[in-house]
C-alpha cells in the first residue's frame, strides 16, 4: 500500500501597516534570516522586499512592504506602488498594527474590508509592551472594525511570541501550487541591493531629523573574488549641508557609518568585505523620475 506523496503548497504572503508598527520586524523573525532593515525611525523601508521560505513541501513568498503613508511627493507614490502591487499578488495577507495604534488607518482598512475573496489576518503586534487589558481591548477594537479578517491575533515579533502559529495559521491558507522561485533562493533582491540597505541602515541609526529621509544609497561597484568583496557605494543626499553632516568632523561620521555598514556586511555575505563611501549632492533625487528609476523605485 502506498502513500499519496503530500501535496506541495505555495503562494504569495503581503505584510502591510502603517510605519514603524514592525512588519520589518515580523518578516525577519518569519524567514529566521534578517532581510529588511530595522530601525526606531519610522518609514525605513522604501522598497518592497521578498523573503522566500522553503519547506520539502512548501514556499512562503513574503512581501515585506514600505510603510502606508499619504504621498507627499514621487519617491512617495513609488513606495505606495509597492505596497498596492502586493496587495494584489497576494494569496494571504498580514495587516499588522500594534499596540499603540491611533486608529488613522482608514483609507487601507477601507481597501481590505472589499478583499473578501483573500484571507487576512489582523496582527496586534508589540503586546509585550502592554498588560492584558489592553491587549483583549486592542483585540475586541479589530474584531469589530475589520469584520471580514479571519483571524486576530496578538503577536510579538521582537519576542517571537506567536510567529510559530502564524505561519501554521499562513501555510493552512496557501493553495496547492509548484514553487515559485528556485528551492535554494531566500530573496529576489540582489547581493548589491542588501549592501545598499545596510549603509542605509546605519544612517537611519547614526543621524537625526531630516537627514537620513533625504539620504539614498547607489552602489557603483560590487566585485567578488574568493576571498574578498569589494564595494564602492555614494551616499547622495538633497543638500551641501547634509553632505556636511554625513562626513562630520575630519570624516569621522562617515567613517563611523562604513565601518558599521563593513561589520555587518561581512556577517550577511560571509567574506571580507573592502568598503568605500562617497558622499554626493543631487537635489531632486525623491522628485526626479529617472534618479527614482536609478535607485530601483520602478515596478
Amino acid at each position: 500500500m502506498t502513500t499519496e506523496p503530500t501535496p506541495h503548497r505555495a503562494g504569495f504572503v503581503s505584510i502591510i501597516g502603517k510605519p514603524n508598527v514592525g512588519k520589518s520586524t515580523l518578516m525577519n523573525a518569519l524567514m529566521g534570516e534578517r532581510l529588511s532593515i530595522v530601525t526606531s525611525k519610522a518609514q525605513t523601508t522604501r522598497h518592497r522586499i521578498l523573503g522566500i521560505l522553503n519547506g520539502d513541501d512548501f514556499q512562503l513568498v513574503y512581501s515585506d512592504t514600505p510603510g502606508i503613508i499619504q504621498p507627499k511627493y514621487e519617491l512617495h507614490n513609488a513606495m505606495m506602488s509597492f505596497v498596492y502591487s502586493s496587495l494584489e499578488d497576494a494569496d494571504v495577507v498580514l495587516f499588522v498594527t500594534d499596540i499603540y495604534e491611533k486608529h488613522d488607518e482608514e483609507p487601507v482598512v477601507e481597501r481590505l474590508r472589499k478583499m473578501v475573496d483573500t484571507p487576512i489576518l489582523l496582527l496586534v503586534n508589540k503586546i509585550d509592551q502592554a498588560d492584558q487589558e489592553e491587549v483583549e481591548t486592542k483585540v475586541d477594537y479589530w474584531r469589530e472594525h475589520l469584520p471580514n479578517a479571519a483571524r486576530v491575533l496578538p503577536i510579538s515579533a521582537l519576542e517571537k511570541f506567536g510567529t510559530g502559529e502564524l505561519l501554521d495559521l499562513v501555510l493552512g491558507y496557501l493553495p496547492v501550487h509548484p514553487p515559485y522561485y528556485p528551492k535554494d533562493e531566500l530573496t529576489d533582491k540582489p547581493e548589491r541591493f542588501f549592501a545598499a540597505e545596510m549603509i542605509r541602515e546605519k544612517i537611519f541609526k547614526l543621524y537625526k531629523k531630516e537627514v537620513p529621509y533625504s539620504c539614498e544609497v547607489g552602489i557603483e561597484e560590487f566585485k567578488e573574488d574568493e576571498t574578498i568583496i569589494r564595494i564602492r557605494a555614494v551616499i547622495y543626499v538633497e543638500r551641501a549641508s547634509q553632505k556636511g553632516i554625513i562626513i562630520g568632523q575630519q570624516g569621522a561620521a562617515l567613517k563611523k557609518v562604513g565601518t558599521w555598514a563593513r561589520e555587518e556586511m561581512e556577517k550577511f555575505f560571509q567574506k571580507k568585505v573592502f568598503l568605500e563611501t562617497y558622499v554626493k549632492v543631487d537635489e531632486n533625487w525623491r522628485t526626479d523620475p529617472k534618479a527614482l528609476n536609478r535607485f530601483g523605485y520602478s515596478q
